[in-house]
């Protein structure tokens, strides 16, 4: 299986937004392997298709409104944001299931950095003992997948205060400086232990579906 890793850098959120509708056509056609962006994106609020406005407690705050699940979400410096760009196939179309790998990837990414992190009856995301520092939303279109997932390295917290992430309060935001006592590892270095464990899962992910 081929993968393609591309880091992206720092990017604004909508030249990333058009780049990957841009892609899952390509992906689409066959025309480009299965791909994962990371990126980090200057300050936005995005809104799912479960968005409710009264999620939304700053009335200046821009919102982009897309078409990946879920609710309001906050992205910025210091969060490290993935988009798979795979294309499902056979019994591989499973949202819920490739939903479950993303959670596996970012469990086993944090693990790798001594956090014990897990699922939560909040919801979608990754949770260490209740404080969310993990959320995921993702979109398909012609069966390739888009959006994707957003792991808070060493956000700043007050930025979510502006919205009801997810639906819940922003006081229950975390991130990985905050479980390691104040000092995160480089995003580079988190980018590339989770590029290897998408890599990974995915490939298991494919192995072990029956393609009709």
């Amino acid at each position: 299986m081929t993968l393609q890793i591309l880091d992206l850098g720092h990017q604004p959120y909508l030249k990333t937004l058009q780049r990957m509708r841009e892609m899952v056509e390509l992906r689409a056609g066959d025309q480009i392997p299965d791909c994962l962006l990371l990126v980090e994106h200057d300050p936005v609020v995005t809104a799912g298709r479960r968005a409710d406005p009264a999620d939304v407690l700053d009335p200046e705050i821009e919102v982009i409104e897309i078409e990946r699940g879920g609710r309001h979400t906050y992205h910025g410096p210091g969060q490290l944001v993935a988009y798979p760009i795979c294309k499902l196939e056979g019994k591989g179309r499973d949202l819920h299931a490739f939903l479950h790998l993303l959670e596996d990837v970012l469990i086993a990414c944090l693990a790798e950095f001594g956090i014990r992190a897990g699922r939560n009856d909040l919801g979608t995301g990754v949770y260490v003992e209740g404080r969310k520092i993990a959320s995921i939303g993702i979109a398909v279109r012609r069966w390739v997948t888009y959006h994707g997932l957003a792991l808070n390295i060493q956000t700043e917290l007050g930025a979510f205060r502006a919205i009801r992430p997810c639906g819940i309060s922003a006081e229950l935001m975390t991130t990985m400086a905050w479980e390691l006592g104040g000092k995160a590892p480089p995003l580079p270095q988190v980018a590339g232990v989770l590029a290897r464990c998408f890599g990974e899962a995915l490939e298991e992910y494919k192995l072990h579906r029956t393609y009709e």
